[in-house]
């Protein structure tokens, strides 16, 4: 764990892991474990492109990767 992109993936990883646990505890969860694949592999694309030094593009992939949950799994829905 040398760079800031390494930090930051793993927080936002360890989210996702926590959101899939308390969703998968559900009576009826509201996704399935591909809605979670394509932040999970955006993280690691992320941290790769960041750490390769191309901090403008690993940037862009954190912020779709934060959109996409925001907006397709919905942390916040009650």
């Amino acid at each position: 764990m040398e760079t800031v992109f390494d930090w930051v993936t793993i927080l936002l990883f360890a989210g996702l892991i926590t959101l899939f646990l308390q969703r998968s505890s559900m009576d009826e969860p509201p996704d399935t474990i591909w809605h979670y694949l394509p932040p999970a592999v955006g993280c690691a694309l992320a941290n790769y492109v960041g750490n390769e030094g191309y901090d403008l593009a690993a940037v862009a992939i954190l912020i779709a990767v934060v959109a996409y949950v925001v907006r397709v799994l919905r942390p916040l829905r009650t």
